[in-house]
């Protein structure tokens, strides 16, 4: 059976929450977010090691990771983040370099996406799991799209929405595609906004898993608030 391992990228601030605290380290139900975000891959059998990119003068992470460990979290792996995502995913993946092949899996996740359920993970692997590339995790956008001309707000065109996703993560990968693709676009100065835009800009054909509304990023205090209600769902996480 292939390896599958994960790469949190937790190195950001999260300006637009407009917290002095970095979002992913905001309170929900007496735990983080990043406690949240890592619940389904500790509880996973599949996982065999996950990696947490933090800022280098992060002085919150230790203190949560001490606490994990101590509840027995031993798959757990810490380095330090870059000055861009991709930059911190790639140290994630240095990192476990010399511990999986160029088949195994790496999974991607998002630090402030909290409500991503454990059985959404087991279907991410199932569905992707004799993927040449993989996939990642989307929904179907459901309204009407518009595009702008320009800076000026006015309507170019209405969008076919049928064909447009919206891209979520966890991002499943080959390790060897990732790697390489994420390397070559950062050595090209491609802007990478997600794990998938370098693989696909590398020329590779990802596959779209649909998934689930309520996986939200925390990104304003609004989604806090709307996490926070999620979260007492008891489907959630389940």
């Amino acid at each position: 059976m292939a390896n599958y391992w994960c790469v949190i990228p937790a190195a950001g601030i999260g300006s637009r929450m407009q917290s002095a605290v970095p979002k992913q380290y905001l309170s929900i139900h007496e735990q983080t977010v990043i406690e949240h975000t890592l619940a389904p891959f500790l509880a996973s059998d599949l996982i065999g090691g996950i990696v947490v990119a933090t800022a280098g003068d992060d002085k919150t992470w230790p203190q949560i990771e001490r606490k994990l460990l101590t509840a027995g979290a031993t798959k757990l792996i810490s380095v330090s983040g870059g000055e861009t995502r991709a930059n911190s995913v790639l140290n994630g993946l240095s990192a476990l370099r010399s511990r999986v092949s160029d088949e195994d899996w790496v999974l991607v996740h998002d630090a402030a996406r909290p409500c991503f359920r454990a059985e959404d993970l087991r279907e991410l692997i199932t569905q992707v799991a004799d993927h040449s590339v993989g996939g990642i995790v989307a929904i179907r956008a459901k309204d009407t799209l518009k595009q702008a001309q320009d800076e000026t707000n006015q309507i170019a065109t209405t969008i076919d929405r049928s064909t447009v996703w919206q891209a979520q993560t966890p991002q499943m990968f080959r390790f060897g595609v990732l790697y390489q693709s994420l390397q070559a676009a950062v050595a090209a100065n491609v802007a990478v906004t997600d794990e998938s835009s370098a693989v696909e800009w590398a020329g590779h054909a990802p596959l779209l898993v649909e998934g689930d509304a309520r996986n939200l990023k925390v990104t304003t205090p609004e989604d806090l608030a709307l996490a926070r209600f999620w979260l007492t769902d008891p489907d959630v996480n389940k």
